[in-house]
């Protein structure tokens, strides 16, 4: 983790979980067990996006493991469940929305960074149903404080309605970048979230290093109204823990 000034926010790095059998080897080193891979990637890293709880839920013991074998000032951002976003009608989301919500992210008390809400490709944007949606996300689980972040993947969404919206909840729009998905830089929240999404094999960090030392720079530009967010996530996937540990030192861990 970064912090620069007293005024600006801290800038968390970090990629989309932590079991890939490619990293091993080449992030984790030889020999290390794999039930300890977390507390090296949370010792190397100042954040992780869990990614499984997209596809399925997990029990309350698994939440304090994660936040047991994590240091001080390491936090999770975690991706919603699939079934709250890929739906017709938003509004019909609540029953889901409680479900994943109440599987246990409170447990991770201070380890608990942003909820990302990742929409289809196809979801396009319908103002009075996103508005319904707002309206079933919480400020809080059992006392712990939620951060909402919107990953929206349709051009429907470069829309000024959609940022008020947004704005209004201080929810934070997901930057992407992507070669398909649009690229969206509006400050609706006290935070920032992104997704850099183009890592390549032929690089050794995945990033050359001048397109890192750009990415810094706008990070940097991020934090001074915020709390910043960065995960290197897809793209070659084997070099994104390189690209996260190259990036923290451009931005000055």
């Amino acid at each position: 983790m970064a912090k620069g000034k007293d005024s600006e926010g801290k800038i968390f790095v970090g990629i989309g979980g932590w079991t890939f059998e490619p990293w091993r080897g080449t992030f984790y080193p030889d020999g290390l067990v794999q039930r300890r891979e977390l507390e090296y990637a949370s010792r190397a890293l100042s954040s992780i996006e869990i990614n499984g709880t997209y596809y399925s839920s997990f029990k309350p013991p698994s939440w304090m493991k994660w936040r047991d074998e994590t240091p001080e000032g390491f936090v999770f951002s975690v991706k919603a469940s699939r079934y709250c976003t890929n739906r017709k009608q938003l509004a019909a989301a609540r029953d889901s929305i409680e479900k994943f919500l109440g599987q246990g992210l409170h447990l991770l008390a201070d380890r608990l960074g942003p909820v990302n809400w990742q929409f289809m490709e196809t979801k396009k944007f319908d103002a009075e149903d996103m508005a319904d949606f707002f309206k079933l996300l919480p400020k809080e689980i059992e006392g712990v404080p939620l951060r909402h972040a919107l990953e929206v993947r349709h051009p429907s969404f470069q829309d000024p309605a959609f940022y008020a919206l947004a704005r209004k909840h201080n929810a934070a729009i997901v930057y992407a970048d992507h070669e398909r998905f649009p690229a969206i830089d509006e400050p609706t929240a006290d935070f920032t979230y992104a997704r850099l999404m183009q890592s390549r094999a032929e690089e050794e960090t995945g990033y050359s290093k001048k397109d890192l030392g750009q990415w810094a720079k706008r990070v940097k530009d991020w934090a001074k109204k915020g709390d910043v967010y960065a995960y290197f996530i897809s793209g070659a996937k084997v070099k994104n823990p390189a690209a996260a540990v190259a990036f923290m030192e451009k931005v000055g861990k």
